[in-house]
């Protein structure tokens, strides 16, 4: 059965027996590092005193701090809403397609499922970036494609390969890959 569909199918209620969910989480870790998508799926903790986790951290919870609503909504757990837009809030710009794709995730899963369309905007507080996110057709797709290969990578009984990146110096499953 096709990914998407057994998701739709979770979130209707529809499939008790063998659920199939997808975070935002699981969209940023899909497109940075497949082989990270496999080892959070399989609940082996991150290193909680990585830089990179502190530093994360750090900014989730003080940027905005004041507006902030942490709005969770099944699978989804929104940062911020502000002016009828998703805010989606990271740290740098240094993986901006990740985290594009899980803001996409986001617009898509409203759309989806709450029947609610909006726009959304990144911000990268420490640099004071925004930029625009629209959910056009093209996004769709990618949306719908990353969630399959999500599924494809989830039920692997083996992780992916690993391949050296720039960022795995700084990933907080270094160790697990490369020690």
């Amino acid at each position: 059965m096709d990914p998407v569909k057994r998701l739709r199918e979770t979130v209707a209620g529809e499939r008790d027996d063998d659920p199939f969910r997808v975070t935002g989480v699981m969209i940023q870790y899909y497109v940075v590092c497949e082989r990270e998508l496999w080892f959070a799926s399989r609940h082996l903790e991150i290193d909680r005193e990585n830089p990179s986790v502190v530093r994360g951290t750090r900014v989730d919870d003080t940027a905005y701090e004041e507006e902030r609503d942490n709005l969770s909504l099944g699978m989804v757990s929104l940062d911020l809403l502000q002016d009828g837009r998703v805010v989606e809030i990271k740290p740098s710009s240094s993986l901006v397609e990740p985290a594009k794709m899980q803001l996409s995730y986001y617009l898509w899963y409203l759309e989806e499922f709450v029947g609610v369309e909006r726009d959304g905007v990144l911000v990268h507080p420490t640099e004071r970036t925004r930029e625009s996110v629209e959910l056009d057709d093209e996004r769709r797709e990618k949306v719908e494609d990353t969630i399959r290969g999500i599924h494809r990578v989830v039920t692997n009984d083996t992780p992916p390969e690993a391949i050296e990146k720039p960022f795995c110096s700084s990933c907080a499953y270094h160790d697990f890959c490369w020690c």
